[in-house]
């Protein structure tokens, strides 16, 4: 079962999946990485002292191997001898000391960045089951494990084996001549074969965190099935979705034939478009549409506007245009001014000649870029 479940997480994980487990701790790390990072640091502290390290050093043996016959007499000889060997091995060690610390702190942002979570320090007894602590031994993940440490056991203990063979003659000869120069030789042995041994590290820490950003990453890998939940969960189910979308429309288009009434005009296509426009010139810096409509719509808002004597004005390219330039509740555009202009001139005109009982004027034929009407130009 879990063989067909690993080969059905075939999907790359989501933004979700990945920072649900950022938050329970699940980001990528590399123990050797960071390691050699540390030991890289503290190395490079370690030679950068050059003889001041050097200096340290031959006071410590400075005072093991120098006293007087008082001294050697005296009862606080060794507590003396031992505090001021430790307070050299302190000023020593201190800048490799912080170094490392640093180092310890900042390496784990080079894999898996910056990353506190609570939930990680939580117990988590189960593990304390030693049945289930010997499945995670043999299996595949603890078998790469086993395999990764003796690669590097036998990596370093090539490249050890390599350093004491060819420094040989080297180590051999500080004991002979200046102790001083004796120990300077020493010092840098050390520090050459430490920085040797951090860059072997480096590159082992190097392969495994390409392998654990791999590794992670195809652990939180997700089935389709999965994605699909997610995407559900996400956004809410479809169908409600739709319904919510349906109710929004209805109550828009409630408001829409409330409003219609305070129409001035309605510009028709004349059967499959209709627009309806208010414009008042104290509160309204241009004629503004208030409801607008396709085939049976459009039908609905010129059954409304007849009913409520709302003149009625047949311009298919200015009905059109006006349809796909200017959404529900706004004000037209610049570029329908002169033509929206001459309709609403043709119906104050018409209101005179009805109201003297004159002849109606002729209605206009507005001029409309064609660009205007968007998909519906044909």
């Amino acid at each position: 079962m879990a063989e067909h479940d690993a080969e059905d997480r075939t999907e790359q994980p989501s933004e979700k999946r990945l920072r649900e487990a950022r938050e329970k701790g699940d980001v990528p790390r590399s123990r050797d990485l960071s390691g050699a990072v540390v030991v890289l640091a503290g190395v490079s502290a370690l030679i950068s002292g050059g003889e001041r390290s050097v200096e340290h050093v031959r006071r410590i043996f400075g005072f093991g191997l120098t006293y007087g016959r008082d001294a050697l007499f005296s009862d606080a000889l060794p507590a003396r001898v031992l505090g001021l060997a430790l307070r050299e091995a302190m000023s020593l060690f201190a800048p490799v000391a912080l170094a490392t610390v640093l180092a310890a702190l900042a390496a784990p942002v080079l894999l898996g960045g910056l990353n506190f979570s609570a939930q990680a320090l939580q117990p988590k007894f189960e593990r304390l089951n030693p049945v289930e602590g010997l499945g995670r031994i043999f299996a595949m993940r603890g078998l790469v494990e086993l395999g990764k440490s003796l690669l590097k056991l036998l990596l370093i203990g090539a490249v050890l084996v390599m350093v004491l063979k060819n420094w040989q003659s080297d180590l051999m000869s500080t004991g002979h001549g200046d102790v001083g120069a004796g120990m300077l030789k020493a010092m840098g042995l050390l520090g050459h074969g430490a920085l040797l041994f951090g860059t072997v590290l480096a590159l082992i820490g190097g392969a495994d965190a390409l392998y654990q950003k791999f590794d992670h990453a195809k652990r939180l890998r997700m089935t389709r099935q999965e994605l699909k939940d997610e995407a559900k969960e996400s956004d809410g189910n479809p169908e409600l979705k739709g319904r919510i979308r349906q109710m929004q429309f209805q109550m828009a288009r409630k408001r829409m034939m409330q409003e219609l009434p305070k129409a001035d005009v309605v510009i028709t296509n004349p059967t499959h478009f209709a627009v309806a426009l208010r414009y008042d010139e104290g509160r309204m810096g241009a004629p503004r549409v208030i409801a607008k409509g396709l085939d049976e719509m459009a039908m609905q808002i010129r059954l409304v506007a007849g009913s409520h004597r709302i003149p009625t004005v047949e311009a298919p390219p200015l009905a059109r245009a006006l349809y796909a330039t200017t959404q529900l509740d706004r004000e037209i555009p610049s570029s329908l001014y002169v033509a929206v202009a001459q309709v609403l001139a043709y119906v104050f005109q018409l209101k005179q000649a009805a109201a003297r009982g004159e002849q109606a004027p002729k209605a206009p034929t507005p001029d409309v870029d064609p660009d205007l009407m968007g998909p519906y130009k044909f």
